[in-house]
């Protein structure tokens, strides 16, 4: 067993068993999109980990993020952490050099000298009270390098939408928003209200009147009125050029003009 840095090898790991439902490829454009937003912390040369927590009753998301990612970094180490120790058990038959499996929550299951370049928590912080939610972003920040990146991420069943905020971790504070990151696989019809009910958890709960959260989503569905003639060539074109839109409308839209068109 691994002991967890800081607390005794006895302690209960923080936080709850989820669901763990997930199905093959429903965070295939979110690894897509890691590789794409930071491939220079990626391609780190050290043995920093990526972790993937709360990975589900079978070790998919892992496994397969673990193989997108290798494309930028063969060595990579991916860590797999569940608070579930039978899927634990379950998922160490497909632990190699690179890819383990180890029980754990918020407080990750590290060994001595262990580094965190990045921590990718899907579909795990929604199923919290909103009062649980920023401190265990702020425990798991704490976990990470400087520099290092934190996505809490939320998807619909089949990864057709999904959301993430991605958070900067810096050394003498907490965790930095550096963006809000909207995406599909262009498989539904453009609508931001599916969106809107898959924001992330220190999202969702601002979706409020007078609050910049729910100002942007209201412009969102605004500019996919104004541009709803893209919808002739389909949902990416329309997609896009709402992205267009909202960057006329003074927001900062990352590479408006070739991200939209991947799907984010």
């Amino acid at each position: 067993m691994v002991q967890q840095r800081g607390f005794p090898a006895d302690d209960r790991p923080a936080g709850r068993i989820t669901r763990g439902k997930t199905a093959p490829n429903r965070l295939r454009r979110a690894d897509l999109f890691l590789a794409a937003y930071d491939p220079t912390l990626i391609n780190r040369d050290d043995d920093s980990l990526v972790v993937d927590l709360g990975y589900g009753a079978e070790p998919t998301t892992t496994l397969e993020m673990a193989s997108r990612l290798r494309r930028l970094n063969p060595d990579l180490p991916v860590l797999g952490v569940e608070m579930d120790p039978v899927r634990v058990e379950l998922a160490l038959p497909f632990a190699d050099d690179l890819t383990s499996f180890r029980e754990g929550g918020f407080d990750l299951p590290l060994a001595a000298g262990e580094t965190v370049r990045l921590v990718r928590a899907f579909n795990v912080l929604r199923q919290y009270d909103e009062a649980e939610a920023l401190p265990a972003l702020e425990r798991l920040a704490e976990q990470v390098v400087p520099g290092g990146l934190l996505m809490d991420g939320t998807s619909d069943p089949t990864g057709r939408v999904w959301t993430a905020s991605m958070l900067r971790c810096r050394e003498a504070s907490g965790p930095r928003l550096e963006a809000l990151v909207l995406g599909t696989n262009f498989r539904d019809d453009f609508d931001p209200e599916a969106f809107q009910t898959r924001l992330p958890k220190s999202f969702i709960h601002r979706c409020v009147p007078g609050d910049p959260v729910h100002g942007f989503v209201e412009d969102w569905k605004a500019a996919a009125r104004d541009t709803r003639s893209s919808e002739t060539w389909g949902p990416r074109a329309w997609f896009t050029a709402a992205a267009g839109a909202l960057t006329a409308r003074g927001y900062d839209i990352v590479r408006p003009d070739v991200w939209p068109r991947r799907g984010w």
